[in-house]
C-alpha cells in the first residue's frame, strides 16, 4: 500500500494510520533526510526479524534506530555532557551516532560492545512517527541488501519492494547520500562514514 504524506505537514490522520500499521508489527518504507528507509517498532522483534530477511542481512550487524528528540535519546544511550551538546548542535540532521547503549535497548539490538547508532533526521514525516508511536523505529536503507542501488523514488519503491513491506510512504523524491557515521563513544569523535552531514564540523568541537 502507498499511501501519500505532505512532507512539511504530514497529516496527522495519516501518521496514526501508519502508528497502527507500526503498533500491529508492521513494517513500512519511509522518507529521511538522506534516503527512503525500511523501519519498524525497535521492541518488536518479529517485526525486526522480518527487516533482517527483506535486508538479506546477518543478524551481527544490528540496525540503527531513530529517535525524536535528544531526551528520547537518553533513554536508550548514554549521553554524556560533551555528547548532548554536540548532538543538540547537530540535530535533527543526516548523521548517525554511535552511543553506549542502554538496558532499555533489546539486547539483540546491541553489538557485541553494547553500542547503538541513533539518528534524529531532518524529517517531519519521520519525526512524527517516531513521536506518535512513542517508541523508536529501525532505520535501513530501503534496498533489499546493503549494496544495492537506492530508488529515490517511492513509486519505484512499490515496484520493486511494495510486496514485501506493509507499506509504504510517499514523501517525495529522496536522495542517494547516506547519512555521515561518527562514534562519539568515550567522548572522542571518530569519523567511521563521510555522508551527508558535514564532518568537517568536529575539527571545530574538538
Amino acid at each position: 500500500m502507498l499511501l501519500s504524506i505532505n512532507p512539511d505537514h504530514p497529516e496527522p490522520r495519516k501518521i496514526s494510520r501508519v502508528v497502527e500499521v507500526l503498533d500491529k508489527g508492521g513494517v513500512i518504507i519511509y522518507p529521511t533526510d538522506t534516503f527512503y528507509g525500511i523501519g519498524c517498532d525497535l521492541l518488536n522483534k518479529r517485526a525486526i526479524d522480518r527487516v533482517y530477511q527483506i535486508k538479506h542481512r546477518p543478524r551481527s550487524q544490528p540496525f540503527s534506530f531513530i529517535c525524536p528528540d535528544l531526551t528520547e535519546i537518553s533513554r536508550y544511550a548514554i549521553v554524556s555532557n560533551y555528547i548532548y551538546k554536540t548532538m543538540k548542535r547537530l540535530l535533527p540532521g543526516p548523521y548517525t551516532f554511535i552511543l553506549q547503549g542502554t538496558k532499555a535497548v533489546p539486547k539483540f539490538m546491541l553489538t557485541k560492545r553494547k553500542e547503538v547508532g541513533i539518528r534524529v533526521p531532518d524529517n517531519e514525516i519521520a519525526l512524527s512517527l517516531v513521536k506518535e508511536l512513542g517508541r523508536p523505529i529501525i532505520s535501513t536503507s530501503a534496498a533489499l541488501n546493503d549494496e544495492d542501488d537506492l530508488p529515490a523514488h517511492p513509486g519505484l519503491l512499490d515496484e520493486k519492494m511494495g510486496h514485501l513491506v506493509d507499506l509504504i510512504i510517499d514523501g517525495g523524491p529522496q536522495g542517494f547520500e547516506p547519512s555521515s557515521v561518527i562514534s562519539l563513544i568515550g567522548d572522542e569523535p571518530e569519523v567511521l562514514r563521510r555522508g551527508k552531514g558535514d564532518v568537517d564540523i568536529f575539527e571545530e568541537v574538538l
